[in-house]
């Protein structure tokens, strides 16, 4: 494996530099851990463009057909696009080749359980044993698998979103919405342009060719889009739209070039949802406090889960959200189906503009408004980042006085609340770092709580140390 580094496992897949920390043979053991545990029947399979993915598609196979598994590839699709095939088939798993938002030069693969859902941690848990264990079942010579194409996935895609119960195409046409749309040569680049313009907008493609060179970082933060910023001012723009690199986030820029952060989407598809269905909504627990506004206006419930897109998706089934995600630009729409969709979001967000006949800017003068901090503290390992946050927790609690501000929250790490800024930290599940986010109503404020909180942590870990 040439160097040191290890793939990262996590809760959905498993991810690392081609060549570096992720070579075939990881990929195909972990597919015939798959293969096993699906019991050697269908899985749906299909990839993101980056240049590494038909080597990955081969390794993929090559561990599926080992464990007899009928594998149909829906090919070069968005990842909400593969999971919603693996529903519509009926599929007991699916395998997603993407790294998602990381960089150009990381690969890996994604897993889901039967008719496109993300994997329970029971299932997980399973899926690893068999792989740490290499308890595989390998099929005979005469049960080995095989291989069926589909390429009906784009179309059923936009077939369901253009067939959602908040979604009139004839309005968004009678708005004739000017969009720049940047899916930075990602998984989106065909299926986006293409809803866009079945919605009668005037469509400008820019880094909409799917060829895996990505002209700009796969995760789509304000300063990675200054040429979609420039593109939305010169073209005259009614809004830019861009994706991560396998299209299940999107993020908006105003038709001023000012690029927003991923926290808007999720507020702007709130507020446009509970206009139309009143209910709960699910968010993590670094979501920005705007929808802690935005539930409040539409008098719902506003749920807070744990940080991870199957989290948030265990708690919209066990609370019958309208709506819900995280604040990287992921949204989920429980009538199309249960994982991030941004390309679905491309539609809710054309929608809210033709109804509210505002400007993307009016849309955030509207909004309440919350500057967000992020920043991270490097610790020498997991289990000591996982003890150094138990013991900021005993400072913390010894702090509080009942019922007095800071509110003390433990869904996922310690996050203290005050009525208009938090603080989170939380060990990260795949790097020795321990996160920390706050949000406050300016940013100085904001980094004020992140840098007092990182120098707390700094003096537990020389107690420790």
């Amino acid at each position: 494996m040439g160097k040191a580094e290890k793939p990262i496992v996590s809760v959905s897949g498993v991810r690392g530099e081609v060549g570096v920390s992720l070579d075939v043979r990881i990929i195909t053991q972990f597919a015939m851990a798959f293969g096993t545990f699906v019991g050697g029947r269908t899985v749906i399979i299909g990839r993101d463009s980056r240049t590494s993915s038909p080597t990955v598609r081969h390794a993929v196979l090559a561990g599926l057909f080992a464990t007899g598994c009928h594998v149909i590839d829906v090919g070069l699709c968005p990842t909400p696009t593969i999971l919603l095939m693996a529903k519509a088939l009926g599929a007991q798993g699916s395998i997603t080749i993407t790294a998602s938002h990381n960089p150009v030069a990381w690969n890996g693969i994604e897993f889901a359980a039967a008719s496109g859902h993300l994997l329970t941690q029971a299932e997980r848990d399973e899926l690893m044993r068999i792989y740490e264990t290499e308890d595989f079942a390998l099929a005979p010579w005469n049960e080995q698998g095989t291989l069926e194409t589909c390429e009906e996935a784009v179309g059923y895609h936009l077939d369901q979103i253009l067939g959602s119960p908040w979604l009139a195409p004839d309005l968004i046409r009678k708005a004739d919405l000017k969009v720049v749309m940047d899916a930075g040569n990602g998984a989106g680049s065909i299926i986006s342009p293409a809803l866009l313009r079945r919605l009668g907008c005037r469509v400008v493609a820019l880094n909409c060719v799917a060829d895996g060179h990505f002209r700009r970082p796969a995760e789509p933060t304000p300063e990675a889009l200054g040429e979609l910023c420039k593109t939305v001012v010169a073209s005259g723009a009614d809004i830019g739209f861009a994706h991560d690199g396998d299209a299940d986030r999107l993020v908006v820029v105003t038709e001023r070039g000012v690029p927003l952060s991923g926290e808007w989407t999720l507020a702007f598809i709130a507020d446009f949802m509970l206009h139309k269905t009143k209910g709960d909504v699910v968010a993590t627990v670094s979501t920005s406090r705007m929808l802690d506004d935005i539930t409040a206006d539409h008098g719902v419930v506003l749920h807070r889960t744990k940080v991870g897109v199957g989290w948030v998706v265990e708690k919209m089934h066990a609370v019958n959200a309208t709506i819900g995600g995280e604040g990287t630009g992921g949204v989920i729409y429980p009538n199309i189906h249960y994982t991030t969709d941004g390309i679905a979001s491309i539609a809710a967000i054309a929608q809210y503009l033709a109804e509210s006949g505002e400007t993307v800017t009016q849309l955030v003068e509207n909004m309440p408004h919350y500057q967000m901090c992020r920043k991270k503290l490097e610790i020498p390992s997991q289990e000591l980042a996982k003890r150094l946050v138990d013991l900021a927790l005993e400072v913390y609690k010894e702090a509080c006085d009942a019922g007095a501000e800071p509110q003390l929250e433990l869904t996922d790490g310690v996050k203290r609340v005050w009525k208009d800024r938090w603080v989170n930290i939380r060990p990260s599940g795949t790097e020795p770092v321990i996160r920390v986010f706050s949000e406050a109503p300016t940013y100085a404020m904001a980094e004020a709580l992140c840098d007092e909180t990182i120098e707390t942590l700094e003096m537990l870990m020389k107690q420790i140390s």
